[in-house]
């Protein structure tokens, strides 16, 4: 993708998109030869970048004008729901991102400080910057610069927030999963990072190894684990000059956020006890919890008892609206065996299938059960505290009617 040479050009392409914006862009590639005045790769961009924008970034799709990059990048970038929480963590009157990219998350950071620098290698991504961040009532710097270079040489000062988005991939596109192979490797820039920000805010992949993570970065004051719709999205490291002891964990799923300092004593959890009778509930915790492994201060901070040690599922006996992921209704309770599962599942075609802890993976389970994917019936695969295989068939617990 090219950015177009002057604004007369742009505002003719853009208006190009605008009209074409329902059109199949494939389609639209193919007859490309009958406007020969159109950059057609950069009109295919923008039809289809406001398409992801409409559900992603649904400010920026609301706003006239505004230019995306490239589809992978659009995909790649964070969601405005995302991006709004993380601009709760700035710090100070001064925020520099050195990592740029597209701007999603500098563009709601930024409203959080005075002054604002945007730093960016990429030439048309800083292009796309200038052009969009007037449109979004941004007021910032755009530099274009290599995050070291512009840290070591263009920094001088004390600043209030540093943020960081490391790519993730090499040069040959590969993912990569250790951060010293992230670019940039903050794990050498940490030293000149704690000498010039109060507040460092480093975003990496969710599946990341957190333990690693906090050995190799030290001043981690603050972990936040963030999920969009129950799907885990991003890690935020936040760090300061000051030394710390352990960081405390914010496990973010939407509107609920989960917090838990990992150096206070949390004593054993209870487990279930087998019993099914009366009403039953069982829990599943949100991406968040999962991935931050902390199973234990859940169940101490909500009152809850375990399924047993490593099958992540909590059972109790009242409802919980404040639980920290979905709540279930349990139907029926039954084991592996033949009779039992054919009556319990009698009348049940179609079901929402999980396990946790469970010799079976879930698609392999529902072959099992003979039950097709969809419906308002959830059914676990788990394992108790004794090593007993269960089948848990549950119900979404709704609130509303309660």
């Amino acid at each position: 993708m090219t950015f177009p040479e002057d604004n007369n050009q742009l505002d003719h392409f853009l208006q190009f998109a605008d009209a074409h914006q329902a059109d199949d862009p494939q389609k639209l590639a193919l007859m490309a030869y009958k406007y020969p005045g159109v950059d057609m790769t950069f009109v295919i961009d923008q039809i289809e970048g406001r398409r992801i924008a409409t559900s992603k970034l649904p400010q920026w799709a609301a706003t006239q004008g505004i230019v995306y990059p490239p589809r992978v990048s659009m995909e790649q970038c964070s969601s405005e729901q995302a991006a709004l929480y993380k601009a709760t963590l700035v710090a100070g009157d001064t925020l520099i991102d050195l990592t740029g990219g597209l701007g999603v998350d500098f563009s709601y950071m930024a409203r959080r400080a005075a002054h604002a620098t945007y730093v960016e290698q990429q030439d048309l991504l800083c292009r796309i910057a200038e052009h969009n961040f007037p449109l979004l009532g941004i007021h910032a710097d755009v530099v274009q610069d290599e995050a070291t270079h512009f840290l070591q040489e263009r920094v001088n000062q004390s600043v209030g927030t540093i943020f960081l988005d490391p790519a993730r991939r090499d040069n040959h596109g590969q993912r990569v999963m250790l951060m010293q192979d992230c670019s940039p490797d903050v794990t050498t820039m940490l030293p000149m990072l704690l000498a010039k920000a109060q507040r460092i805010i480093i975003k990496l992949a969710p599946m990341l190894d957190i333990s690693l993570a906090l050995r190799q970065l030290h001043h981690v004051s603050q972990v936040h684990i963030v999920s969009v719709a129950g799907q885990c999205r991003e890690l935020l490291l936040v760090l300061e000059p000051i030394a710390h002891g352990e960081p405390v964990f914010y496990c973010v799923n939407d509107d609920n956020c989960f917090t838990f300092d990992p150096s206070l004593p949390v004593p054993d959890p209870s487990y279930w006890d087998g019993d099914t009778s009366g009403t039953l509930y069982l829990h599943e915790p949100n991406a968040s919890v999962m991935t931050a492994a902390c199973h234990k201060p859940v169940a101490h901070c909500v009152g809850i008892c375990m399924m047993a040690p490593t099958s992540h599922l909590f059972v109790s006996r009242k409802p919980l609206e404040h639980f920290p992921g979905r709540s279930f209704v349990v139907d029926t309770v039954t084991t592996m065996n033949k009779r039992a599962l054919a009556q319990a599942l009698r009348g049940i075609d179609h079901a929402n299938v999980a396990t946790r802890n469970f010799p079976l993976r879930a698609p392999d389970l529902a072959r099992r059960l003979g039950v097709k994917d969809g419906g308002d019936i959830f059914i676990f695969g788990t394992t108790s505290s004794d090593g007993i295989h269960l089948i848990f068939i549950t119900h979404k617990l709704s609130f509303s009617v309660l």
